[in-house]
């Protein structure tokens, strides 16, 4: 009724021709279109952001002895990052490429160079067995350097996750603590595929697990049987974290390092395994030395029904998503 009036008024006034009158309210009936689009686009805007301020406003963001707990997209990791926005930090990041690893290793730098600390300096510890495999290095960007560090063939996961402690603090003690105040711990069969950033940055910190966030610690893996140094007993416990990445810096990731291989060792000369292998005595730890930095699962996530979700994935796990398909489906995955 509206656009009938205007159109009448227009006839009126411009006494135009039939086809002038159809022109003219063509044209009033497009603006009135492109106009409820923006509105109704604009609407839909600000619902998105009011969303994702109240999905903020819901994560937790500090654990109960009062460690940040770090969502990437938050305004608290936002505050951090600008902590760090003058300073000149040198950060290690430490990764072993043994065995059957070693072809994950392009995909792991290739993803790093583009997400992990952007714009810092980094140096890459890359712990492998077969140092000709990074002959020659690849190219880095502007603040990145690379050191080949050879290490023995440790067939098989369960020896690695073994060894795997003892040979980081050893990489740490002679080569990291030397050249960089802080240094992570990684996978090798990892990909970055969002930033991650200077929120990271803290004296010791861990990764909540993400198939096991949110759950009870009677939900949690940890070690149970007493005769293992990695032992939890039934009310200890806050969280249960990911070995897939941790670290701080390099005086607490080696103090972690060094007694957790302790531990393995000791339970190994009993013939004790445990039940998460290195993990059981990361979390052990952990849980005696609180971590000042806790990573959400955004740092260490994989395709999972038990994965919870997440508002961004950051770090993926393409070792634990090839665990999960089958044999046929693994050889297009690149696992």
């Amino acid at each position: 009724m509206a656009l009938f009036q205007v159109c009448k008024l227009f006839a009126g006034s411009l006494r135009g021709t039939k086809k002038q009158l159809v022109q003219y309210c063509l044209l009033i009936s497009l603006l009135l279109y492109f106009l409820r689009s923006h509105l109704s686009t604009r609407s839909e805007v600000r619902d998105a952001l009011e969303g994702s301020m109240q999905q903020q406003q819901r994560l937790p963001l500090e654990t109960s002895w009062g460690a940040p707990l770090v969502w990437g997209d938050s305004e608290s990791s936002a505050q951090r990052r600008a902590k760090f926005t003058h300073r000149s930090v040198r950060t290690g990041l430490m990764t072993l490429a043994v065995g059957p690893y070693a072809h994950f290793l392009t995909r792991f730098l290739s993803s790093t160079e583009l997400y992990f600390l952007p714009g810092n300096t980094v140096v890459y510890y890359i712990l492998t067995d077969s140092p000709r495999a990074l002959d020659p290095l690849p190219p880095l960007g502007l603040g990145r350097e690379l050191r080949v560090l050879p290490v023995s063939e440790a067939p098989g996961w369960e020896r690695l996750a073994q060894h795997r402690m003892a040979l980081l603090a050893a990489a740490i003690k002679e080569h990291a603590q030397k050249e960089v105040a802080y240094v992570y711990c990684m996978d090798v069969d990892q990909e970055l595929v969002a930033p991650v950033g200077d929120e990271i940055l803290g004296r010791l910190v861990a990764t909540l697990h993400p198939e096991l966030y949110g759950k009870t610690r009677e939900e949690f893996p940890y070690e149970r049987k007493a005769s293992s140094l990695a032992v939890v007993k039934e009310d200890e416990g806050d969280y249960y974290y990911t070995s897939e990445l941790y670290g701080g810096t390099c005086t607490a990731v080696h103090a972690m390092a060094r007694a957790c291989a302790q531990l393995i060792l000791q339970d190994r000369e009993k013939g004790v395994t445990a039940l998460g292998l290195e993990e059981s005595y990361l979390n052990r730890y952990l849980i005696d030395h609180r971590p000042t930095c806790v990573l959400s699962p955004e740092y260490s996530w994989w395709d999972s029904v038990l994965s919870v979700n997440v508002p961004r994935q950051r770090v993926l796990s393409l070792g634990r998503r090839c665990d999960a398909m089958e044999p046929k489906e693994r050889q297009g995955q690149g696992c």
